[in-house]
């Protein structure tokens, strides 16, 4: 495959003013987006990314999932499309950022080829992925998952927000369910630029995170049940303080995080106290422990730890465990050559870059089940993400964009 020239160059002000006009659709109260997926602003946010794209040349795919795909032709019409991409929706509170740049980047990658009137054998998609966020419909990366296999679509279509509406019958709604199979698109290959969503590349002044894994997940959720007992009057040696137990159980999380530094992390970020009154001993807790990283073998001795150290604590308070698993999936690895391709577009470029494990779940991570992937991440500011404040610079975006616009017209093999 020909490698493009390092003069190849996107146009930075106009995927910056391309990005801030997306963020009109869905504003939040504090700066940021709130466009949540199959909402009224998604739909409207998908309009306006269609226009673009066919202002663009490019022709529209939608699958029954929602997820667009805007292709532009290659020379050779029976080679494997190379997809980009990311998604539209965000948080209730949520960036401008997140997502959004991936798929906006696709398209000033389309635009600059046709600037130039650089022709690729292989067709280019650029793709949004219904649901990635899945703050309204769990679980996360909804519509990826289906195209991976990981979910059915009727399963998809039966998940409901906290009003009881069904994702499917939203989708059917703002008009976006479109009559494409999910999952029979074959792709060369799968790129996605994202914001880290950490603080790493800024912290080390690095331009550029070539993402080389993703964190496996594995969420438990824990319940102790212990007696409600008055706190002023119960003596010491007579509670079974649920609460208590839970505060050593979160100590020994922090401990089990640690002991597999610096990749690994554990916290529980969801936690509910029963009775939760001031001046009653907590006879029952539900927790829920999060646990990641880039290594199987880490993440189940982690979890095996986890049960053991639990059920010995509570043994000796004398309080009742459960123990349920209500979420996770494996570490990824990324493909190896799509993993190069991003990290010699940065060398080429001359951007500082280093590799990077992804600390969150991204469409990426499905689809690398399926096609070869790789992902390009950026600085962001602070490392803030899902949150009103998030914040890039047009600098950090113009070179994400560029090493991604390289590593896909590297792939895509340009003609002539």
């Amino acid at each position: 495959m020909s490698a493009p020239g390092e003069n190849l160059r996107i146009n930075g002000d106009r995927l910056w003013d391309t990005i801030h006009e997306m963020a009109q659709i869905g504003p939040g109260v504090a700066g940021g987006n709130n466009r949540q997926t199959v909402t009224d602003e998604d739909g409207e946010g998908r309009k306006l990314f269609q226009k673009w794209c066919e202002d663009a040349g490019m022709t529209m795919g939608v699958d029954q999932m929602g997820t667009m795909f805007m292709r532009r032709e290659g020379t050779d019409p029976d080679a494997l499309p190379v997809y980009v991409g990311s998604h539209l929706d965000t948080q209730p509170t949520g960036g401008r950022y997140d997502g959004v740049l991936g798929v906006l980047a696709g398209l000033e990658l389309v635009r600059t080829l046709n600037d130039m009137d650089i022709k690729t054998k292989h067709p280019i998609v650029v793709t949004n992925w219904t649901n990635e966020e899945g703050t309204r419909f769990a679980p996360a990366m909804l519509a990826s998952g289906v195209f991976a296999g990981m979910h059915t679509q009727d399963w998809a279509y039966d998940r409901e927000d906290a009003e009881g509406k069904k994702f499917g019958d939203e989708l059917a709604r703002i008009g976006w369910k479109g009559d494409e199979k999910v999952g029979d698109r074959e792709m060369k290959a799968f790129f996605e630029l994202h914001i880290e969503q950490g603080p790493i590349l800024e912290a080390e002044g690095i331009d550029i995170g070539v993402v080389t894994h993703g964190q496996g997940l594995s969420w438990t959720q824990i319940t102790l049940t212990g007696k409600d007992a008055h706190t002023g009057s119960t003596p010491m040696p007579m509670r079974k303080n649920a609460g208590l137990g839970m505060a050593r159980i979160l100590e020994l999380v922090d401990e089990i995080a640690w002991s597999h530094k610096p990749d690994a992390v554990g916290a529980a970020g969801h936690i509910d106290v029963y009775p939760n009154s001031r001046n009653v001993i907590p006879g029952k807790v539900v927790f829920t422990i999060d646990f990641r990283t880039p290594k199987l073998d880490v993440l189940r001795d982690m979890e095996a730890r986890l049960e053991a150290g639990a059920k010995k604590i509570c043994d000796e308070m004398g309080l009742g465990l459960e123990m349920e698993t209500v979420g996770g999936f494996d570490p990824v690895e990324f493909d190896e050559n799509c993993v190069k391709a991003v990290r010699d577009a940065a060398e080429r470029l001359g951007y500082s870059h280093r590799n990077i494990v992804s600390g969150a779940g991204h469409d990426a991570c499905w689809i690398n089940r399926v096609a070869p992937t790789a992902m390009v991440m950026c600085p962001c500011v602070d490392g803030l993400s899902h949150n009103e404040a998030e914040e890039i610079s047009k600098e950090w975006s113009t070179a994400g964009a560029e090493v991604l616009f390289h590593a896909v017209v590297e792939t895509a093999e340009i003609v002539g």
